[in-house]
Formats: structure tokens, sequence, C-alpha cells
């Protein structure tokens, strides 16, 4: 009965389709995650970010040597030392501790928040590029997420990775 119904939707759906199918209809597919790893503006934005948290990055390591400079001193000289001097280091090394851990929380919160804005503004371009190129190219219909199948004659990706890369030279000079 549902099969029925389905196949007489579907072929009611092809004869009122047919002729707006006679027209040509130009369809484009993008493979969205593969323009992201090859635009040259990505590779940009991750170097940027990059550089920008290099410097915390360092200091979370040298916080993290100094911590394992401590907890080997409490295990190699802990039976030689007072109490009140292994006491004193084992408190320095729980502040230490609590100090990297808030840290690395920080670090992380404000390297994903950066990471956000970056995609997004990268995604806005990307966009922006499917666009200018359906115009260009008079493309009726341009698709990107949930696709099962395209072929590659519909598939043009590479030309909006060449327009990300053309306009990303361009920028640089």
């Amino acid at each position: 009965m549902i099969l029925t119904r389905t196949l007489v939707l579907a072929a009611g759906l092809g004869v009122v389709l047919s002729p707006a199918l006679a027209a040509e209809v130009k369809v484009g597919f993008v493979d969205a995650s593969k323009v992201l790893e090859q635009a040259p503006q990505a590779e940009d934005a991750r170097a940027r970010l990059e550089r920008e948290f290099a410097p915390r990055d360092r200091t979370l390591v040298s916080t993290q040597k100094e911590i394992r400079r401590l907890e080997d001193k409490v295990v190699r000289d802990g039976a030689i030392m007072s109490d009140k001097e292994k006491a004193g280091v084992e408190r320095e090394l729980r502040t230490k501790r609590r100090e990297l851990k808030r840290q690395q929380d920080e670090f992380r919160d404000d390297l994903n928040l950066r990471r956000n804005e970056e995609l997004q503004k990268l995604q806005r371009k990307v966009l922006d590029t499917i666009h200018a190129l359906a115009k260009r190219d008079n493309y009726d219909l341009i698709v990107a997420d949930g696709v099962v199948f395209a072929s590659k004659r519909v598939d043009v990706t590479s030309k909006v990775v060449e327009l990300l890369s053309k306009e990303f030279k361009a920028k640089k000079r």
C-alpha cells in the first residue's frame, strides 16, 4: 500500500517536473570538508592560531617541567628533607598543579573560541566564493552537505579551491 502510494507520487512528480527539466538545469556539488582542508586560507588561519598561542603553550610546558622537577625532588630527597622543608615543597607542588590546571583550562577555552572564530570566517569566505562561482558560471543549484553521491561531472570543489587560492594570492601581494 505504502509502496504503491510512493510509486504513484514519484510518477506524478516526474510528469510535473518533466517540462521544468526540459530546460537545461546546471547543478554542481561542493565537498565542503575538502575545501576547508585545501583552501590556503585554512592553512593561514592554522598558522595564525599557532603563532598567537605559541607563547602560552611554551609557558604551560615550562610549568609542567617545573612540576616534574619538584616531583623528582620529593622522590629523590624526600627521605633526607626535614618535615618542614618537605611540607613546603609539597605545598608548592600542589599550588603549581592547581595553577597549571587553571592555565590549561583557560588555554583550551581560548584556543577553541579562536579556532571557532577562524572557522566561521573561513566558512563565510567559502560560502561567498561558492555564490560567486554559481553566478559566474550560471549554476542553477550547488549542493554540499547531505549528498550521498555526486559524479565528477558535477563536482566543482576544485573550482572553489582554485578561486580561494587565487584570491588568497592576490590578497598576499
